[in-house]
């Protein structure tokens, strides 16, 4: 048994974000476990680009309200204790309200940073955000 190595807190790169996103790497296993999960924190009204993962992408909330939206227009509100599974390859975004800061938990297995087992895709639209909330 061992602690994990903290790393340094990482600005998300605005190429896979709108908005101001930081997340610290939890935990990133080495072969053979694929384990991934950061601790993401989402300043008001920023989200994360349309994108998918290959074995889907689990996501707990922390703290704030959760955006969770899919191509089909549905859009999730998730609150502090809550959690959401996107299945594989399923193209979806995530974030904060306009109003308020959201941390989350993000979970995914993979082999790296999340460039080989993630597809990102385009922005989400302002109209896309902005669509009437499910719960």
């Amino acid at each position: 048994m061992e602690f994990v190595k903290q790393q340094a807190t990482v600005k998300a790169p605005a190429h896979w974000f709108t908005g101001d996103v930081w997340f610290d790497v939890l935990y990133a296993g080495q072969e053979p476990s694929r384990m991934r999960a950061n601790m993401v924190r989402f300043s008001p009204g920023a989200r994360t680009h349309w994108h998918s993962h290959v074995l889907g992408q689990t996501l707990h909330v922390v703290s704030g309200i959760a955006l969770i939206g899919t191509r089909d227009g549905t859009v999730l509100e998730a609150h502090p204790g809550e959690t959401v599974t996107c299945p594989p390859n399923e193209e979806h975004w995530h974030g904060a309200t306009a109003d308020r800061f959201m941390e989350h938990i993000a979970m995914w297995e993979g082999k790296g940073d999340g460039s080989e087992e993630t597809t990102w895709n385009e922005p989400v639209t302002d109209e896309q955000y902005h669509r009437p909330r499910s719960r």
